[in-house]
């Protein structure tokens, strides 16, 4: 299991994309969330979008390794999607807030947590700008809470500085190839 932390801006959609293209093994674990569906999101493949009435109800079930609220919206891995993935032979890799990724190395201490930083604050802004899907309000919102998901950076098994995207994946790459190896031991 591989955890993908980092905050939004970051590239991790990009990084995760190219993973799964490169490598057949490795499956991505769709995430509830209460947050309103962007436009180039589609339903059960970068998350599961429910109401927040769904969520409570699935947190009460047990359905949930981790979840959070993250500017006022609550995001969750399913635990049984990342088992039934696991028992099928796969790789799983997550995406989630500094937070979860906590719960899950409580939960899961087999999984390999990656941290995906920018090079600066500023390109961070930068990028959320030139991206154009937010609110100035949702950006400043969204910068001051990278300040603090940058201060859990040390708590990964690995930081991978994205200031080039073909080179951050091949970094990435090999972390995981490394892991596999050391694993198979």
């Amino acid at each position: 299991m591989v955890v993908i932390s980092g905050p939004g801006g970051v590239g991790k959609d990009f990084l995760i994309s190219r993973l799964l293209e490169d490598n057949p093994n490795l499956r991505y674990s769709v995430s509830y969330t209460t947050r309103p569906k962007r436009a180039y999101e589609e339903d059960g493949k970068h998350y599961t979008f429910v109401s927040e009435q769904e969520f409570r109800s699935l947190v009460a079930q047990g359905e949930f390794l981790e979840h959070a609220t993250i500017n006022g919206y609550l995001y969750g891995t399913s635990e049984d999607r990342v088992e039934q993935l696991q028992r099928q032979g796969h790789d799983v890799i997550l995406k989630i807030d500094v937070k979860g990724a906590e719960n899950v190395r409580r939960r899961r201490p087999d999984g390999v947590l990656i941290f995906v930083a920018p090079p600066s604050m500023e390109e961070l802004m930068r990028r959320r700008l030139e991206r154009g899907t937010e609110t100035p309000e949702v950006i400043e919102a969204r910068q001051r809470l990278a300040e603090v998901e940058m201060s859990f950076a040390d708590r990964y098994d690995y930081v991978v500085v994205n200031d080039d995207a073909e080179r951050a994946l091949k970094e990435i790459e090999e972390t995981l190839r490394r892991e596999r190896e050391k694993r198979r031991r």
